[in-house]
């Protein structure tokens, strides 16, 4: 396993040219490079609104016959803020999120109700004009990228496996995995923790789990940077994680090259214990904390993908199939 260069890089504080040519030599995607080389060149930014935009992604998703969580509405006004508790009236579990948010801002989860109470999965108590007042929120933009107007999604919960029993602090689970020209190159799973208040959000303090693209068994772990081997909240080892339904996981995050038209693109899928992985998000600007989870660059397997003959076309399980032999552990 490549992890020389996370213990250089710590050690190398500030940072000096020498560290970033080594950094470089193993094969480390740094952001410059993935910004001009990858992001530039591979995603054009006409495309951008599709991921940007999850009732897009959402609404693309279904014509393309992706699984994602069920819709059970979008509010996109205020004076349709109301008509939300009307959607909601038979409903205990469900999730309210920001159509463009970012870092999981602005996401409301409900797991439970007694009358004209909800519950978050904290335990703590949401009343109908707590609801109605973070719908009116994200409509006027704060939980936005830029401050901008948006839109309310209004999902089913997803129903948790076991599989991440022990694994998560009250968040749902998902696995990030990156696709560059239609084949998937590195994935991770990321882990809330009580440090990251239930959210999956690596910089808040959840854990990233670096996963085998050949055999979904967890690889490495870091928090904050650091390598840890157990969940710091139950202390249930990482060496026993594997995802389950690992080869369908993959195939959805590759069918959304086909969907979406990016080159180079992460997938964001959580796993539903009735309906199995579903498409979460898209992202055409993934973060490079990957490598971090996996102790492992992505130069070297962005390079091998650009290397192959695009001339003659592969089916997504063929795509499937290159990157679980060419990239196992």
């Amino acid at each position: 396993m490549n992890i020389d260069w996370l213990k250089r890089l710590k050690e190398s504080f500030p940072p000096k040219l020498a560290s970033v040519r080594s950094l470089r030599q193993d094969g480390v995607l740094g952001m410059n490079t993935r910004n001009h080389a990858y992001i530039q060149a591979y995603n054009d930014r006409k495309l951008y609104p599709i991921v940007d935009d999850k009732t897009q992604t959402k609404k693309l998703a279904i014509r393309h016959k992706i699984p994602t969580p069920d819709l059970i509405g979008i509010i996109n006004f205020q004076h349709q803020v109301p008509s939300a508790l009307e959607l909601l009236k038979n409903k205990s579990e469900f999730v309210i999120k920001p159509a463009k948010g970012s870092a999981g801002k602005g996401i409301l989860v409900i797991s439970k109700r007694e009358g004209d109470l909800y519950f978050k999965p904290s335990g703590a108590k949401v009343t109908k004009a707590d609801l109605t007042r973070h719908i009116s929120n994200i409509l006027s933009g704060l939980y936005s990228l830029g401050g901008v107007t948006d839109s309310a999604m209004i999902e089913e919960i997803i129903q948790f496996t076991d599989t991440f029993d022990g694994y998560s602090y009250q968040g749902v689970p998902d696995i990030r995995i990156i696709v560059f020209k239609g084949y998937p190159v590195m994935a991770m799973s990321r882990l809330s923790t009580e440090a990251s208040d239930g959210k999956a959000n690596l910089h808040q303090g959840a854990v990233g789990v670096g996963i085998d693209l050949a055999t979904g068994r967890a690889r490495y772990a870091v928090q904050f940077d650091q390598s840890i081997k157990r969940h710091p909240d139950t202390g249930k080892p990482f060496d026993q994680l594997k995802i389950p339904l690992w080869d369908e996981h993959l195939l959805i995050a590759t069918r959304c090259y086909e969907m979406a038209g990016l080159g180079y693109l992460g997938a964001d899928v959580v796993l539903d214990r009735v309906r199995g992985p579903l498409i979460l998000e898209l992202n055409a600007r993934p973060g490079l904390a990957i490598q971090t989870a996996n102790g492992l660059g992505l130069q070297s397997r962005l390079s091998r993908i650009e290397s192959l003959d695009h001339e003659t076309p592969r089916t997504p399980e063929e795509r499937v199939d290159f990157s679980k032999k060419e990239f196992a552990a």
